[in-house]
């Protein structure tokens, strides 16, 4: 699914924020992201959602080479991966049934099939029957889960996750995090960028772990097989 091969992203300002990376995610895995501030996780997951383009080695999402894929082509790259922000990043002005709906009207999907996936969507995170609420009506822990609901009502084969529990006390951490096991558990593969070890370490998935911009404790060929991270 996911394939960094020496990958390096460099910004304008010079800082490097990914070095020489490799590492590979298979398809229907959920993996973490760890690492300091500043260690390279948010870049990992820019390059992976195609906002951030290499400066050196390779980038592979689904088969796609994101270095050489044409300007045209990205938006229904994106189509393909649900994303969802520690800051949730909700339209507070509009219902919780048009902030999930939003992709959804971005791609033209059908107003019945928009119903339908939406109402779907908020029932996957427990939210069905708060449609016309205002997100501020809603609890920090509440206003996550409709940010989960609009990453997955297009049904993305991928979700990748930066630090969703950041804002959010240690029951409710636990809860989004079952929320994305279970979503793993359908098929759905999941990539989460967060600081919370002891969470990470709790539920016993594999961590991949970054510092200053590179990958520890990797092998530095992920097309060998199934990259050794700590």
């Amino acid at each position: 699914m996911i394939v960094f091969d020496r990958a390096s992203k460099r910004y304008p300002n010079g800082r490097e924020g990914l070095s020489n990376a490799s590492l590979r995610v298979e398809e229907g895995e959920m993996v973490f992201l760890t690492g300091r501030s500043g260690a390279g996780k948010s870049t990992v997951l820019k390059l992976i959602a195609l906002l951030e383009r290499p400066t050196r080695g390779t980038v592979v999402v689904g088969g796609k080479n994101t270095a050489s894929l044409a300007p045209r082509h990205i938006p229904a790259f994106r189509r393909r991966i649900g994303i969802v922000f520690q800051d949730h990043k909700l339209l507070t002005e509009r219902p919780v049934f048009d902030n999930v709906a939003l992709p959804l009207v971005v791609a033209g999907t059908p107003l019945k099939e928009i119903d339908k996936r939406v109402r779907a969507a908020l029932d996957q995170v427990g939210l069905l029957g708060k449609e016309r609420a205002l997100p501020l009506e809603l609890s920090v822990g509440e206003q996550q889960r409709v940010g989960i609901a609009r990453a997955v009502v297009s049904k993305p084969p991928l979700l990748i996750a930066d630090e969703p529990t950041g804002n959010l006390d240690p029951d409710l951490a636990v809860e989004v995090m079952r929320l994305f096991k279970r979503f793993q558990e359908v098929g759905v593969t999941i990539v989460v960028a967060t600081h919370d070890v002891h969470l990470v370490r709790e539920l016993g998935l594999r961590e991949i772990v970054l510092d200053h911009g590179h990958v520890q404790g990797a092998d530095i060929d992920p097309l060998a097989g199934m990259i050794a991270t700590r």
